[in-house]
């Protein structure tokens, strides 16, 4: 090979170097359809975006009990395959906390603050987590639930709050 073909292979190879370093260097995302449970018709987007060392999350949400409080959770598994959403498992919880709200650290990883629906049933929140991740680890939801809960979280009872019946459900897939 030639100087000049050489110098050209060694510029393709870090081009590529670069596309490959450039589309890694992107924020992390990852994202959840909600589709209803058996007789519910709740629905909705759920987005999670890496931002340093916390999770954006953004939700949004249609089809809830009008001006009430629904609790939000990772659940453990990926898996919407059964009518009432217990297919998806229990809190996601990689460390073993107790239950608890956003603002304990001590609390299982999947613990969301609650949705609040307005007067037409739509609820749309936009909050950043610690503990959870979108990029590999124990602590990632790839391949996780999403619920979406009838009742409000209350925040104290273990091992789930006492959210009730699961409205909705979907799988969290990176994108």
């Amino acid at each position: 090979m030639t100087k000049s073909g050489l110098g050209l292979a060694a510029l393709a190879v870090a081009v590529l170097a670069g596309c490959q370093s450039m589309s890694s260097s992107g924020p992390a995302l990852a994202s959840a359809g909600l589709q209803p449970t058996k007789d519910n018709k709740t629905v909705g987007e759920v987005t999670f975006e890496q931002v340093g060392d916390k999770v954006r999350v953004t939700v949004q949400v249609i089809g809830l009990k009008p001006e009430q409080e629904h609790g939000f959770h990772i659940h453990d598994k990926g898996d919407c395959s059964s009518s009432d959403g217990m297919s998806a498992g229990g809190h996601f919880n990689p460390y073993g906390k107790p239950h608890g709200h956003t603002r304990s650290g001590e609390r299982h990883a999947g613990d969301m603050p609650n949705l609040k629906a307005d007067k037409s049933g739509r609820a749309k929140l936009v909050v950043d987590l610690d503990i959870i991740t979108v990029t590999p680890g124990p602590a990632s939801v790839i391949g996780r639930g999403v619920i979406v809960h009838a009742q409000p979280d209350d925040y104290t009872s273990q091992p789930v709050g006492n959210a009730g019946a699961r409205m909705a459900c979907g799988v969290i897939k990176a994108n």
